[in-house]
C-alpha cells in the first residue's frame, strides 16, 4: 500500500532493533532519524577607509554577560498556586486547586459498540487503551474534573496491567469486577469494585442499555464509596507527578520527525484512528467507521503515545498478558509530527518515563494525552500517515 510504504522502513527498523536487543535498554535500540542540515548564512563586513593619518587605538569588543537559557519544561513538582489554580498532574494546565490536588479517578470503560457513547470520557486528562482478550480492547479514563457528572461509563472489569497504570498517577481505581489473574494485584491499590463490598453505593444500572453495558458510576456515588472505604483523597507525599509539560504559552514542535496527520494504532475490533486538525492543533478520534463521540461531543486530544509492549496470553485463555515493566519502544505524536521513543518504568509501581533518541525525557504539550498500549506482535498493524497521503 503506497501510503504505508513511506513509513514502514523506519518502523520496521525500529522493530528489528528493539526485538534483537536481547536485554539491552530500549533507548539503545531506537533508530535515529537523519537530522536536517542547517543552512549557514555568511556575512561580510564592509571595511571603512580611514582618512586620518594617525592610527586609532584598538578597543576590546563589549561582551554581554552569560545568561541561563529559559527553561522549556515544567516539572510536575514545580507547582505554584496562582489565583486559586495550580498545575494539573494530568494535563499540565492550570486548574482549580481543589481538583488538581485531589487524587484522580481512574475508571474502566467499555469499548463495545453497544455501550457507546462513553459517558465522562471527554473530561479525562489521560486515557489508556489496551487489549483485554481476543481482539477486544478497553479504556481506563483518568479524571480529576468529574464533580458534576451523574453518569460515568459504562464501567467494565479490571485487568492486571491497568492496576499498574492507575498506580502511576496515584489514582483511586474504579472497576466493575476483575479477571481472575488481576484479583491478587488489587491489594496494591485503593480500588472501588462494583461487585464486591460497597459497589452498590458507587454504581448503578441504567435502563437504556443491556447488561453488561449498563453499569455506571457517578461523582456522588464514588465520593460516598471513598468515604466508606476510608481512602485518602490527598496525593501521597512521595508522589511527584508523571509527565513534564512545556511552559505556558509555548508549543513543542518535534524536530527530525515524521509527518503524522493520521495515525492508526492497529486495534482490530474497533479499528480506531486519529486525524490531526491544524486549526486547533488537536487529534480527533474515529472508530467503528465514524467519529468517536463521548457524552459531551467528539473526542480530541493534544498528545498521543504509542507504547509497544511484549505480550502474550494466559495459558489456555484468551486473556492478554501484557508486560508493562520491561522496556520497549514507541512513538510520541503531537502537532502533526511523530518521533520514536523508548520507555522505561521506574520500579514495579513507579512511573513510566518516555525518552527521545538522545535519552532525554520527552516534554509533552499541555493538554489531554491518549496512550495506546500495543503488543509488539501487532507492530506491523500500526500506521503513521503524512499530510498529503
Amino acid at each position: 500500500m503506497k501510503r504505508r510504504r513511506m513509513v514502514w522502513p523506519v518502523l520496521a527498523l525500529l522493530a528489528v532493533l528493539a526485538l534483537s536487543a536481547c536485554g539491552e535498554k530500549a533507548h539503545e535500540t531506537i533508530v535515529t532519524l537523519s537530522p536536517t542540515e542547517e543552512e549557514t548564512e555568511e556575512t561580510t563586513e564592509e571595511t571603512a577607509v580611514q582618512l586620518t593619518t594617525a592610527a586609532e587605538p584598538e578597543t576590546e569588543p563589549e561582551t554581554e554577560p552569560e545568561t541561563e537559557p529559559e527553561p522549556i519544561a515544567q516539572r510536575p513538582e514545580d507547582r505554584v498556586e496562582v489565583d486559586g489554580k495550580i498545575r494539573s498532574y494530568l494535563t499540565g494546565e492550570m486548574v482549580d486547586v481543589e481538583k488538581a490536588n485531589r487524587r484522580p479517578l481512574a475508571i474502566m470503560m467499555s469499548n463495545d459498540k453497544e455501550a457507546m457513547p462513553n459517558y465522562g470520557i471527554n473530561r479525562a486528562g489521560v486515557v489508556y487503551e489496551a487489549p483485554v482478550e481476543g481482539s477486544m480492547n478497553r479504556y481506563m479514563a483518568i479524571l480529576e474534573d468529574y464533580d458534576d457528572l451523574d453518569r460515568i461509563g459504562s464501567v467494565r472489569s479490571c485487568r492486571t496491567y491497568y492496576v499498574y497504570f492507575a498506580r502511576e498517577f496515584d489514582a483511586i481505581y474504579a472497576h466493575f469486577g476483575q479477571s481472575t489473574f488481576a484479583k491478587p494485584y488489587l491489594q496494591y491499590i485503593d480500588n472501588i469494585n462494583g461487585i464486591e463490598g460497597i459497589g452498590s453505593v458507587a454504581y448503578f444500572r441504567s435502563k437504556d442499555k443491556r447488561s453488561p453495558h449498563n453499569a455506571y458510576a457517578s461523582f456522588d456515588g464514588i465520593q460516598k464509596a471513598i468515604e466508606k472505604l476510608g481512602y485518602s483523597q490527598e496525593y501521597s507525599e512521595s508522589y511527584k507527578g508523571h509527565y513534564q509539560f512545556v511552559v505556558d504559552g509555548a508549543q513543542i514542535n518535534l524536530e527530525n520527525s515524521l509527518d503524522a496527520y493520521k495515525v492508526v494504532p492497529g486495534y482490530i475490533y474497533n479499528k480506531p484512528y486519529f486525524v490531526y486538525n491544524e486549526e486547533d492543533g488537536l487529534y480527533y478520534r474515529y472508530q467503528y467507521g465514524d467519529t468517536h463521540r463521548g457524552s459531551e461531543g467528539p473526542i480530541a486530544v493534544k498528545n498521543i503515545i504509542f507504547q509497544y509492549c511484549a505480550a502474550g496470553y494466559y495459558a489456555t485463555t484468551e486473556y492478554r498478558n501484557i508486560d508493562v515493566h520491561n522496556s520497549q519502544y514507541g512513538y510520541y505524536i503531537t502537532n502533526g509530527r511523530a518521533i520514536p521513543l523508548s520507555w522505561e518504568k521506574d520500579g514495579e509501581f513507579g512511573v513510566t518515563h518516555y525518552y527521545n533518541v538522545d535519552h532525554e525525557e520527552i516534554i509533552l504539550n499541555q493538554g489531554k494525552t491518549w496512550v495506546c498500549i500495543i503488543p509488539t506482535g501487532d507492530f506491523d498493524k500500526t500506521e503513521i500517515h503524512g499530510k498529503d497521503e
